[in-house]
Order: C-alpha cells, then structure tokens, then sequence
C-alpha cells in the first residue's frame, strides 16, 4: 500500500510539471500574440486554456482522494497540501495568460500596444516566460535555491508594470482611452503572473522544508 502511496505522490509531482509547461507555452505565445497582432496565435492560448484547466480540477480530485483514503501526516500531507496550492497558482497564470491573448485578439488586425511602449513590454514579456521557465524547473526538481531567485525577477515586473502605469498618466493625448485600458490591464496581468509565480515558488520551499514564504 506504501508503494501504491508513493508512486501516486511521485505522478502528482509529475502531472504539476506537465501543467507547468502548458503555461510556459501559454504565456509565451500569449505574448508573442500581444506584441505581434497574432490573431491565430492569441486563439490557439485561449482555446488551450481549457486544458489547464482540466488539469487543475483533475489534481485537485486526486489530491482530495489522497487525504481521504491515505491520511497522510507530516510531511506526505505537505506534498498534497502543496499541491494543491500549486495547481491552483499555475490554473491563475494560464488565465493571465488567456487574458492577455484576449487583449490582442479583440484589438486585431490594430496593435494593443502602441509603439513608445512596445519595447517596455517586449521586456515584460520575456520576464515573464524567463520565470514561468524557472518554476517548471523549481516544481520538477524542488529546487528549493532557484525559487528563492524568483522573487528577485517578480521585482522587474512589478518595475516595468510601473513604468506602463507611470506612460499612462501623462497628461497628454498621445494615447486613447481604448489603448489606456489595454496597457494598464496587460500590464496588471503581467505583474500578477509574476506573483503567481512567487506564490508556486514559496510553496515549493514550503514542501521542501516546511517553512512558508512570505
């Protein structure tokens, strides 16, 4: 019964990874759809949005049937405890990056971004696929080192977010409303990825050496 108990906490760990990589594809075509006018690539991050999402619930099924017919303790329970909040961070990040894909197809064939602004979120961007890269790593290897790093890239998000909220309180007439709306609400999901990505981090520390992050 032990082993059975084990290889099902070991697929856990296997299927968040999996989920991992569906939302590093996510939020890198997302932002490929946003900085280019990519209508087929923004529909082809929403449509597969649902996939993540079934993995979540399915997770979660599994983790609930875990503690049900298991009772694990001590630090088995963290495995499934933790999981259950990774999932749930990871389900977030693939719909920040849905919504973003949803900014570039509703502004197709016109850009969302305009162009004194393209260059702050080429660098939002590729912040954000560089930390959705480093948490698959973090959840496939527990590496307990690289999600304490985490937090330091989430800072360059939560910067560049500030730059765009700072672009778009200039009073002038350089931008419309529309394209207001859209930059302060692309950015606001670029930064909340990061802190997503933050909340995966810490609970893998969490899992690791039962200290939660902040």
């Amino acid at each position: 019964m032990r082993d059975i108990f084990t290889a099902e906490l070991t697929a856990l760990g296997e299927d968040l990874t999996a989920m991992s990589r569906l939302v590093e594809t996510a939020i890198a075509s997302a932002s490929t759809a946003l900085l280019t006018n990519d209508l087929e690539l923004a529909e082809s991050v929403i449509a597969d949005d649902l996939t993540i999402d079934a993995q979540e619930r399915e997770l979660d099924e599994r983790c609930v049937l875990l503690i049900a017919q298991q009772q694990p303790v001590a630090s088995d329970l963290r495995v499934i405890v933790a999981g259950l909040r990774i999932s749930a961070s990871l389900e977030r990040m693939g719909d920040l990056a849905q919504h973003i894909a949803d900014i570039a197809r509703l502004r197709y064939p016109a850009s969302a971004i305009p162009a004194p602004l393209v260059e702050t979120f080429t660098q939002m961007a590729a912040a954000a696929v560089d930390i959705s890269r480093k948490v698959t790593t973090v959840i496939e290897n527990r590496d307990v080192e690289l999600a304490r790093t985490i937090e330091r890239d989430d800072d360059v998000l939560d910067r560049l977010h500030d730059a765009t909220f700072g672009a778009t309180t200039v009073a002038d007439d350089s931008l419309t409303g529309q394209q207001v709306v859209d930059i302060t609400l692309a950015a606001r999901y670029f930064e909340r990825f990061g802190d997503h990505a933050v909340a995966v981090a810490n609970r893998v520390v969490y899992l690791v050496t039962g200290e939660l992050g902040d």
